[in-house]
């Protein structure tokens, strides 16, 4: 069994999907984190101190205290955090290779797949500039796709690699902004029943609604905000 966490996991945060995943699971697993907002809006993210841990200027990113052999450790990229996280404390994330295979081809599954195409679809239905109909099209139609793959997985068992697992985490902030995505939840009625018994659970529900203070604006709306997020390549 891991030793307990005595110093608090730094978080460099904002409420997006990728970053609630990291909330998520630190509640589940009950450890001990801190909030270091970066407020992706105004381009906290390019910061040289933020970009040192996460040079591909992207949150979420943690800094642990007590890594390997008690040193402090950063990891960047949501997938590689929960399985760092997986790893270091032997919960959610199984040693057995079967079980870590099954975990893993779900994770890499909303890491390639579900996150990067509910983000278009979201981006082209609510932020692009200009109406796109073959973006909205293209990629609404794509996450409508990915919700049938996941709503067939789920027809036979509570959770996408059998027990609750990091795979679970890594989708659920996805898979909730299905409104905003142009989706019609009832047509996946195992997939809806799946964020209903994940949206249950105490420690889900206290990671999802985790804002570290944050002060989230319209983005639809923030022309500026919408500049550093959409214009900006590299600084």
């Amino acid at each position: 069994m891991a030793a307990l966490q005595k110093e608090p996991i730094d978080l460099y945060f904002w409420p997006t999907p990728n970053g609630l995943k990291i909330t998520v699971f630190l509640e589940e697993a009950g450890l001990p984190y801190r909030i270091i907002p970066v407020n992706i809006g105004k381009g906290d993210q390019f910061k040289p101190e933020f970009l040192a841990i996460s040079p591909n200027n992207r949150m979420p990113a943690i800094v642990d205290p007590e890594g390997p052999d008690g040193k402090p450790i950063s990891v960047f990229e949501s997938g590689a955090i929960l399985q760092y996280l997986g790893r270091k404390t032997g919960k959610f994330y199984p040693a057995d290779e079967r079980a870590r295979v099954e975990v893993e081809q779900w994770l890499m599954w909303q890491m390639g797949g579900l996150g990067p195409m509910a983000g278009q679809a979201n981006h082209f239905r609510l932020y692009a500039p200009e109406q796109v109909p073959y973006g909205i099209e293209r990629y609404t139609k794509e996450v409508n796709r990915l919700y049938g793959v996941m709503n067939k997985r789920l027809a036979d068992r509570d959770y996408l690699a059998g027990d609750v697992s990091i795979a679970d985490f890594a989708a659920i902030g996805w898979a909730r902004g299905w409104e905003r995505q142009g989706q019609d939840i009832t047509q996946f009625p195992n997939l809806k029943a799946w964020l209903d018994r994940m949206q249950a659970r105490p420690a889900t529900a206290r990671g999802l609604a985790v804002t570290g203070d944050c002060q989230k604006t319209d983005l639809a709306k923030d022309k500026d905000a919408q500049k550093v997020l959409f214009g900006q390549t590299a600084r």
